[in-house]
């Protein structure tokens, strides 16, 4: 009759087999103060160890030790971490994120929206442009001072036509002529999905593809 000591060795759950060699690899405090003693009974009694000898012998293990204690420490907070990473990213699936990106991703239905930072008072040009790079849509927002301004694109074209889904890109210009300058835009997205690898996590955009966690200046 099988009894579940003979259950527990066929699956290996008794400690021994490759457990048991596991254990007899390893050099434990014990061996190597049984390793010591037996280097005391065999040494040259004309020419005994110094007491720094083994002084440093116990230096060297106590090294060795804690050294394997930090690095179980280290893998221990590595495991803590990926999985509070996982956490955080699952909760952003499905809310919007306000991410830098010179594209937009417009649906069927609904507007884009985005910031860019003025770096004074004046009037900020958006000009939103086809996948083939042809302009589409021109956007002014006046900017009162220095900081974030808002814009948001219905998702039509210059003649009040909605325009198919898809990507389309965005820049931001402040001035003309010489005083013009580029400005980098920010764009909100839905998070579809998240990605854990070993650089971190990633969030999946839609229609924008994926960008860092690091990425996210803002979520709502």
């Amino acid at each position: 009759m099988t009894t579940i000591s003979d259950f527990a060795a066929t699956y290996g759950a008794t400690g021994t087999g490759a457990d048991a060699s596991k254990k007899s690899d390893s050099l434990g405090q014990a061996d190597f103060l049984r390793l010591m003693t037996e280097q005391l009974q065999h040494q040259d009694p004309l020419n005994p160890m110094e007491n720094s000898e083994f002084l440093g012998q116990l230096a060297q293990f106590s090294t060795v030790q804690g050294i394997q204690g930090l690095q179980s420490s280290m893998d221990s907070f590595k495991g803590s971490l990926a999985t509070d990473q996982m956490l955080r990213g699952a909760s952003l699936v499905g809310r919007s994120v306000l991410v830098p990106s010179a594209k937009m991703a417009l649906a069927s239905e609904g507007s884009v929206k985005g910031v860019v930072a003025a770096p004074d008072a004046g009037t900020v040009t958006f000009d939103i442009t086809d996948p083939n790079g042809s302009s589409v849509r021109k956007i002014t927002v006046k900017a009162d001072k220095a900081g974030e301004v808002a814009f948001e694109w219905d998702g039509k074209d210059a003649n009040g036509n909605r325009l198919a889904a898809g990507t389309y890109g965005v820049t931001a210009t402040m001035g003309s002529g010489e005083t013009k300058k580029d400005l980098s835009t920010y764009v909100e997205s839905r998070v579809d999905s998240v990605t854990v690898g070993s650089d971190g996590v990633f969030l999946d955009l839609a229609g924008l593809g994926t960008a860092p966690l690091d990425y996210v200046l803002r979520i709502r």
